[in-house]
């Protein structure tokens, strides 16, 4: 495929090894904040590219492609670790590399598998990596609980016309497409022939072409109903957030911040009020229950709270739209399921532990809330929560999705400080209010609190590290989009291995 002049002038180790690690370095800058969203399908292009100068360095190359990518897009990691949690960098910096250096081993999975078919010619690496490349990304977002951050597709929402696949198939099929759209470029570059090039741009085209008609689609519909929504943002300080001294501080500030809302719906960020609910001071919920009442809102707040039987705790957001003094244990909540490994819970605590006992990592060990909780009732709208990480599994999210009118994401970003982390968590929610076809509203702590529209954009943002309140109006919606209907992302594996099963199958024919 390569040819002559192309490899000679790429193979030198000075420039290969540099323009390999300078198309992985400047990965972030396809995603928020920058968005700059069509380099990716160039900065994964050149990885392409490279691994065809040098094909007896494939999966090497894919290995250090991926470890400098991730290590650029997840170096918030170390401010989690070191800065907030306390702990010394000489185990913070191995352990801020010690994902990233997980996660690459997805890409060289992809690479090395594509080495196992010898099926020859300039459309190799488009009939074959793109689809590996999504199956490798699904298993990563899956594999050890799963980590989905920086894959291809989230470069693409909302902007790209690619996004138009979300609604579709889900963020899956917008990777696909992405890794389809490069594999393209590099043909384009690379095939002998002239028709080939000029098929392979025609495709590259009508790719993007498919992908812009598809935006114009509305797959779901306002089901009449209007509300205001008023989405509180603390900024408090992951240092002194659980500190027993700014509790009083902490409870005033959400408390004035509802007193000041007259929205139908007010919702506080994850664990707003620093305290198990269940220990909370005589009267507290009552405070913030009459004072919404007051207002006519309907209160929404994240909190953490015990078990039924009080043998393990929950990340939870507590409904108190129509709470009752007199039965203080009756409150419809949504607890966390999908919960973060090392964060939230302690995974193998008897090789792990020791590192807890080094850092102010409080509520360490939570329990899973479950699968499709039911949506919790909120003025007018039937609102889906989920849960900061939990954003980052839309297959997740379908089931409660399909009961609700509305999308909400509670989170408390302030563990990875003034970091890219937050814009990066944004942009998931909007890749689930496009594959969900619903407005998608954020309460954060410190940023980015937002009301996401059901076609991915933005329609208000709050800025980071400022305690505000963001107030605007929302439209309920029903229906499904096809992405829901198929349940989620495995029709778009299960026929991604039945084509790769045909390629691989036609490779050891020829062979």
């Amino acid at each position: 495929m390569m040819n002559n002049r192309l490899a000679h002038l790429l193979s030198p180790f000075w420039l290969y090894w540099p323009l390999l690690l300078a198309s992985a370095l400047a990965t972030p800058l396809a995603f928020a904040p920058y968005r700059l969203y069509w380099l990716m399908p160039l900065l994964f292009g050149m990885l392409l590219l490279l691994t065809e100068v040098r094909p007896q360095h494939r999966v090497r190359s894919a290995y250090v492609w991926g470890l400098a990518a991730y290590s650029a897009q997840f170096y918030w990691i170390n401010i989690a670790l070191h800065e907030v949690a306390g702990l010394p960098q000489i185990y913070a910096v191995p352990l801020t590399l010690l994902l990233p250096a997980y996660l690459a081993l997805f890409p060289a999975l992809a690479f090395w598998l594509l080495e196992k078919c010898r099926l020859q010619g300039a459309w190799r690496l488009v009939l074959l990596l793109p689809a590996l490349w999504t199956l490798t990304e699904y298993a990563r977002e899956y594999a050890l609980t799963g980590f989905g951050w920086g894959a291809l597709g989230y470069s693409q929402i909302a902007a790209s016309p690619l996004a138009g696949f979300a609604p579709v198939g889900g963020l899956h099929l917008v990777t696909l497409a992405t890794a389809l759209c490069a594999a393209l470029l590099v043909t384009v570059v690379l095939a002998p022939a002239r028709r080939s090039r000029l098929a392979a741009a025609a495709l590259c085209v009508a790719l993007l072409g498919g992908g812009a008609l598809l935006k114009q689609q509305r797959f779901t519909d306002p089901d009449g109903s209007r509300a205001t929504v008023a989405l509180a943002q603390g900024n408090i300080p992951q240092t002194l957030k659980w500190d027993p001294e700014q509790v009083a501080p902490t409870l005033q500030r959400y408390y004035d911040q509802v007193a000041a809302s007259h929205a139908d719906i007010v919702i506080l960020p994850e664990t707003a009020l620093p305290m198990m609910r269940q220990d909370l001071p005589e009267g507290i919920i009552n405070q913030f229950t009459d004072q919404a009442q007051r207002n006519g809102s309907a209160l929404a707040l994240g909190i953490a709270q015990y078990t039924d039987d009080g043998q393990g705790y929950l990340n939870a957001v507590i409904s108190l739209d129509g709470y009752n003094p007199e039965q203080p244990n009756h409150i419809p909540y949504y607890a966390k399921n999908h919960l973060v490994p090392f964060g939230e819970y302690i995974p193998l605590p008897a090789i792990t532990g020791w590192l807890y006992r080094q850092m102010n990592m409080p509520l360490a060990g939570f329990s899973a809330g479950g699968a499709a909780q039911a949506p919790l009732k909120l003025a007018n709208q039937r609102v889906a929560f989920n849960i900061c990480y939990e954003d980052g599994f839309g297959d997740e999210l379908i089931a409660s999705a399909k009961q609700a009118s509305l999308l909400a994401n509670v989170s408390n970003m302030a563990w990875y400080g003034d970091s890219y982390a937050m814009d990066q968590h944004l942009q998931q929610s909007q890749a689930r209010a496009l594959e969900l076809g619903r407005y998608m509203v954020r309460a954060t702590n410190t940023g980015m609190t937002a009301i996401i529209n059901p076609q991915g954009y933005i329609t208000a943002l709050l800025p980071k590290d400022s305690a505000q309140v963001l107030t605007g109006e929302i439209e309920g919606y029903r229906g499904e989009t096809p992405y829901m209907r198929m349940g989620g992302s495995l029709p778009l594996m299960g026929a991604l291995l039945v084509w790769l099963a045909g390629c691989f199958t036609f490779c050891r024919r020829r062979q």
